[in-house]
């Protein structure tokens, strides 16, 4: 918890819509996904509104559906570290975060061109950590979908040792040493490529909310991607990952949970209400709606209304009828889930979609919105958001000019960069004095 008295600051980042269910194609403002004015103008409002970083995810196979490329989709997504290497060249302090897969890469490469990153931007990368034990993203990659889903996080942890030590074998005054590293995952003999960078360590996000997930988070991670964006749900689980510090030797101070969020504004509350009813169904069109049920009934429902009920028929158990999509738990459990939901409200196949697709949002006139953030964050739910807006690039830009100076009046939100580094930015503790502190107790 804050100290009594005390004001928690928020911290915010943007992320570049993608692939997602957020972004609205069919809005004459929306723009493209892979061209790089796009990121340059989104970047460059993130950084107008002093945002901490901005943050790319990641999609290293296009989704399919009945064999077919999923056509919903954006088809096409750049790689994350290209992108923030040139987004470095036309920002100055904004911290840069890529989503890059420890399954099917190798410490010693990722750990070089995370460090290119940081030495090129001064100091502001950032690296979202994630894992996957899908066969069909890995049959692009030369093992396959050979990664038991129980040795993800292993192997994460791992990755992340040899990268570490890799991060800290070139102090500035002497030259590189070896880094010898002989384990279940990676048997490697190296010196690092480049000397220690501004933050010596990029800052390093999490994503996972399983009980394996969070205690990753807790041993290794800066920064919690959450998806637990309701305040009960919120306290839950910042009061969880937080408690789990400890352990490992380190203060709530050093990580930060930040629930991703979308908004939507307007001059009343009620006409962003209104604005927040006509975007979800922009956002979950009647394709969307069938394709959202086939993912987990695995079965073609292309003959089946949208505005009608859920089918009757049961779920396939195993089906390739699509292909690069996760859901969780059991296909008959989460069929029965949402008819008895469906019952109860009354809701179509398009309106449950809608339902089970959206996200924590802030939707209200600025001042609401300003005030729900910041109670969110004084509540201890979240230490900040990261925001995505539903158009790109542009969707951003009414938040920083209407709701970032609420929040500067309210003395929540920084009005001036205060530092250099991402680091700086979310108050996290440079390794060296992390070391010496441990060092010291």
């Amino acid at each position: 918890m804050t100290t009594p008295g005390a004001r928690k600051q928020v911290h915010l980042a943007a992320h570049f819509p993608g692939v997602n269910n957020t972004t609205v194609w069919t809005d004459p403002e929306s723009r493209s996904q892979i061209e790089f004015s796009s990121f340059r103008q989104l970047a460059r409002t993130a950084e107008r509104g002093k945002f901490d970083f901005l943050f790319l995810a990641e999609g290293l196979r296009l989704r399919e559906r009945k064999g077919l490329i999923h056509d919903l989709d954006v088809v096409g997504r750049p790689d994350s570290l290209t992108v923030l290497n040139a987004v470095a060249a036309v920002t100055r302090h904004l911290g840069l975060a890529a989503t890059v897969n420890a399954t099917f890469n190798e410490p010693y490469e990722l750990a070089r061109r995370f460090a290119s990153l940081d030495h090129l931007s001064d100091g502001r990368a950032a690296w979202n950590v994630v894992t996957t034990s899908d066969a069909f993203t890995g049959e692009n990659f030369r093992r396959g979908g050979y990664l038991d889903r129980a040795y993800r996080y292993t192997r994460a942890e791992e990755f992340l040792e040899v990268a570490r030590a890799l991060w800290d074998a070139w102090p500035a005054e002497r030259g590189p040493r070896p880094v010898r590293h002989k384990g279940p995952q990676f048997d490697i003999s190296a010196r690092p490529a480049l000397p220690h960078s501004p933050q010596r360590h990029p800052v390093l996000i999490q994503a996972g909310d399983s009980d394996e997930g969070r205690e990753f988070a807790a041993r290794s991670a800066d920064v919690v991607f959450s998806r637990h964006g309701s305040l009960e749900a919120g306290r839950t689980f910042h009061a969880d990952v937080k408690r789990r510090l400890a352990r490992y030797g380190r203060k709530p101070a050093d990580l930060k949970i930040l629930p991703a969020a979308t908004f939507v504004l307007g001059d009343t509350d009620a006409e962003a209400q209104e604005r927040a009813a006509l975007i979800r169904r922009q956002q979950v069109g009647p394709q969307t709606a069938i394709a959202f049920l086939e993912n987990v009934w695995g079965r073609d429902l292309s003959g089946y209304d949208p505005d009608g009920p859920l089918p009757a028929i049961d779920p396939v158990p195993d089906s390739d009828v699509v292909q690069g999509w996760a859901h969780s738990g059991d296909r008959f459990g989460i069929a029965a889930r949402w008819r008895a939901l469906a019952e109860e409200k009354g809701l179509s196949i398009r309106e449950l979609a809608i339902e089970q697709t959206a996200r924590q949002s802030f939707i209200g006139a600025p001042a609401s919105v300003a005030a729900l953030i910041d109670e969110y964050v004084q509540a201890d739910a979240a230490d900040g958001f990261i925001l995505v807006p539903h158009l790109t690039p542009g969707g951003l830009d009414e938040f920083v000019d209407r709701v970032v100076p609420l929040l500067q009046e309210r003395g929540v939100f920084r009005t001036e960069y205060a530092g250099t580094t991402l680091r700086d930015h979310l108050g996290l503790a440079h390794p060296d004095d992390v070391r010496r502190e441990r060092s010291a107790s």
